[in-house]
């Protein structure tokens, strides 16, 4: 038995606007300097990952990506440095967050384990 949970932040209303997904696809822009190629690698749409990343972007209230325009070499993003500190910041609260979990799970749940159902039939 293992202890899973997830990590996401929300607006005062409690409306979800970064977790997981977004970091991933921060991560992916970092690796290839595309959100297009980000969200493809992920399998999503570009007008999803672009409204992901707008919505974080007003509620941080700062840029995550800066446009480079194409030409020769064709356009792309890069993570502008605030969206860096973010995925810094974010990695380091995970971990933390997950090493605290399997501390309390372990304080809690490590010894608590059920005698395993009875196999068969009825007894009488």
């Amino acid at each position: 038995m293992k202890v899973k949970f997830g990590i996401y932040f929300c607006t005062d209303e409690g409306e979800r606007f970064f977790g997981e997904g977004p970091y991933q696809l921060l991560l992916g822009i970092q690796r290839h300097g595309s959100l297009r190629a980000a969200a493809q690698q992920m399998g999503m749409a570009y007008t999803k990952a672009f409204a992901m990343i707008k919505r974080a972007e007003q509620e941080f209230g700062f840029a995550l990506t800066q446009r480079r325009i194409g030409g020769r070499g064709g356009g792309g993003s890069v993570l502008t440095e605030p969206a860096r500190e973010l995925l810094m910041r974010y990695e380091a609260y995970r971990a933390a967050c997950t090493q605290m979990a399997e501390n309390l799970y372990n304080t809690h749940f490590s010894t608590f384990r059920q005698a395993p159902p009875c196999s068969g039939g009825s007894q009488s």
